[in-house]
């Protein structure tokens, strides 16, 4: 047995005794190349440090088509042996219903609440005293990715913010090149607006609308502001013509677009591409406004079994998650940031060590889905797909219905 195998049996992960291996079943939503690259470093992890098989489940399509499928077949009955939630409410029914493990004992033994950093990360896991999930990352959508290549062949610098960014599109259409990418798919629409809102009004005006419901502030100037940048986006994302977040980001890559707003795991995809971030392209936090980064990410959660044998692979796989080596080999493939900070990071990137240089300071806020039902962000998903594809809804409009969600959201 290896020195980790030892190290697991001596806490509660081998309280079961003598219990077999087992092939666990986990279903994900990461099929892109970075995402594969990346989810394979938890295989490989899981198999070296335990005796349990990872049988993978990927679905394809994003969270969106995921996620229903994951709940359709917990509640008929047929659950994988664990599966990847974003860190916030999207479990809290299944929690309640008591289709999910409590994994309280696995975090005890490990010490997670003296090394998962910032604590809400393990708090968007706990429910009622009982912690039900492992968080893996640190994940912040308040990135603009640049093609370095496609500013210098315009003849222009490389913006250092938003209002840059903007001027420079129409030399970009000029010249025959897409301004900026954005996919067709509905999240990364409400994504990208929810980074205007944090970025360019702030993220208290944020947390402040979605945290506590504000829908005076939902209708007021600093909103107004936040629907024209979103309307001078629409005319710059016209003509992206793609519809997975990937493709959006590989219209960068290939220097066919100036920039997209994405999450951290843009990264993957660069660096599958062997992309250098600071010469190949250019990542700027809070889209060079308001560097801040909200702390949501991927956890993993247990669906309730009556075999042992499955129970502690759970256990282990939850265990394995959060050890130092899986989570510095899973990070610098996802583009993430780690969920503790004694993990040694000197193979980060520019822009990895970007986002650790905002965490360390504080600069951070919690992820819509922390403060948002999926039922409230499903909403918010249907208006901004149709704002960006509909160009004869004016900003009024949009943020009329906007208010609207606002004040109906639980």
């Amino acid at each position: 047995m290896n020195k980790l195998k030892s190290l697991l049996c001596g806490t509660a992960i081998c309280a079961a005794g003598a219990v077999s291996a087992a092939d666990l079943e986990v279903t994900h939503w990461w099929t892109s190349g970075g995402e594969a690259a990346a989810v394979a470093e938890f295989a490989r992890e899981f198999q070296e440090q335990t005796e349990h098989k990872w049988i993978d489940g990927a679905i394809a399509g994003g969270g969106g088509t995921a996620r229903p499928v994951m709940v359709s077949r917990i509640i008929g009955g047929d659950p994988m042996g664990a599966f990847q939630f974003n860190h916030g409410r999207q479990a809290e029914e299944l929690i309640e219903a008591g289709l999910l493990r409590d994994m309280t004992h696995v975090a005890e033994a490990e010490g997670w609440k003296d090394i998962v950093n910032p604590p809400s990360l393990l708090d968007a896991c706990t429910l009622d005293g009982k912690i039900y999930c492992a968080p893996v990352n640190i994940h912040s959508w308040q990135w603009l990715w640049l093609s370095n290549k496609v500013f210098e062949d315009a003849g222009l610098a490389v913006p250092t913010n938003w209002d840059e960014f903007v001027a420079a599109a129409p030399k970009l259409r000029e010249m025959g090149v897409q301004p900026m990418a954005l996919g067709g798919q509905s999240w990364q629409s409400s994504g990208a607006f929810n980074v205007l809102m944090a970025t360019l009004a702030g993220p208290e005006i944020l947390q402040k609308i979605y945290g506590d419901g504000d829908a005076d502030l939902a209708g007021g100037e600093e909103m107004a502001r936040v629907f024209k940048a979103a309307e001078d986006m629409r005319d710059m994302v016209q003509g992206s013509n793609v519809q997975d977040w990937n493709q959006a980001t590989n219209l960068v890559i290939t220097d066919k677009a100036g920039g997209q707003i994405m999450g951290d795991w843009a990264q993957g995809e660069f660096a599958v591409a062997g992309e250098v971030a600071g010469e190949d392209y250019t990542c700027l936090p809070g889209l060079g406004v308001h560097e801040v980064i909200s702390t949501g990410g991927d956890a993993f959660y247990f669906p309730v079994t009556n075999d042992p044998e499955i129970e502690a692979a759970q256990d282990a796989l939850a265990a394995t998650l959060l050890k130092p080596t899986t989570q510095v080999s899973f990070n610098l493939k996802k583009g993430s940031l780690p969920v503790r900070a004694d993990v040694d990071l000197a193979a980060a990137n520019d822009c990895m060590k970007k986002g650790l240089e905002i965490l360390a300071s504080g600069n951070i806020m919690p992820d819509v889905n922390m403060l948002n039902t999926e039922d409230t962000n499903n909403q918010l998903n249907d208006l901004f797909v149709q704002f960006f594809q509909d160009t004869s809804i004016s900003a009024a409009d949009a943020q009329a219905r906007f208010v609207s969600i606002v004040e109906d959201k639980d």
